[in-house]
């Protein structure tokens, strides 16, 4: 087999995408920004799948490849939250294993559908969390019959992880906002605690998902390094700045960037 149709083949398969350097910073520094942003409160992948974008790679490549290169900051800001997961055994379980099943559900979504398939209705979804955290405070004390109720026994809980981790599994740009209003409005419990938890649940979204599109999908892997590399160290660093909001801090900071979020996806061309 000639050189050329040896890079052909690689250009398909996702393994060989040429870089400068300049353009390698870019992605690292937005795997950074991405780690710290998604320990925090999410949508990390606003910055890092245009970045991906703008370097050349196709959608689904860019998509495919975005999702694998930030699970390694994902493990890195769930170990920054360690203390507000204790004593969450039964809810990590429970959610976790729903969050696997979700994120599933939407990878195969992904590789089914037309990459637009849930275009029109993703702005609306994070603009509709973003709205929920901006009145949580008088929307809970309307809730307590079900915030009552443990988060692992839950249904309304279980479906809300189970469909906000389709569409994570699935694309995934404001997973975090949308999944850290519901638990906010629906789990009675400190904020930063259900934090940790939505890291840890969006973790395993996304890595059940990372694993299927590794087999099946086309992978560049210099991206994912790079976007590995930034995302652990930004994962660092946003647990040690989300750990030290207070609730109200918290719920602006989902407002802000929810809204931001929201805006940008509806008026993208």
């Amino acid at each position: 087999m000639s050189s050329g149709i040896a890079r052909r083949w690689a250009r398909v398969a996702g393994i060989l995408h040429v870089v400068t350097p300049l353009e390698a910073a870019a992605v690292l520094t937005a795997g950074v920004a991405a780690g710290t942003i998604n320990a925090i409160v999410g949508s990390g992948s606003l910055l890092t799948f245009p970045t991906l974008l703008a370097i050349g790679l196709p959608p689904i490549t860019a998509n495919v490849s975005n999702t694998i290169g930030l699970v390694p900051g994902g493990v890195s800001g769930t170990i920054g939250y360690r203390r507000e997961l204790q004593g969450q055994r039964e809810r990590l379980v429970s959610l976790g294993i729903t969050g696997l099943l979700g994120g599933t559900t939407g990878a195969v979504l992904l590789l089914a559908l037309p990459p637009t398939a849930f275009e029109v209705v993703v702005p609306f979804l994070v603009l509709f969390a973003t709205g929920i955290t901006a009145v949580q405070p008088a929307l809970t004390r309307r809730l307590e019959h079900i915030r009552a109720r443990p988060a692992h026994d839950n249904p309304v809980v279980v479906l809300a992880v189970f469909f906000t981790a389709i569409y994570g599994g699935y694309f995934g740009a404001g997973q975090g906002v949308i999944l850290l209003a519901l638990l906010l409005v629906l789990v009675n419990d400190d904020p930063q605690r259900l934090n940790g938890l939505k890291n840890a649940v969006i973790l395993g979204v996304n890595a059940i998902a990372a694993l299927l599109f590794a087999l099946v999908a086309p992978v560049d892997w210099l991206a994912v390094v790079l976007l590995a590399v930034g995302s652990i160290v930004g994962g660092q660093l946003g647990a040690t700045v989300g750990r030290r909001l207070s609730p109200t801090a918290l719920r602006v900071a989902i407002v802000v960037l929810g809204t931001a979020v929201g805006l940008r996806l509806l008026l993208l061309p």
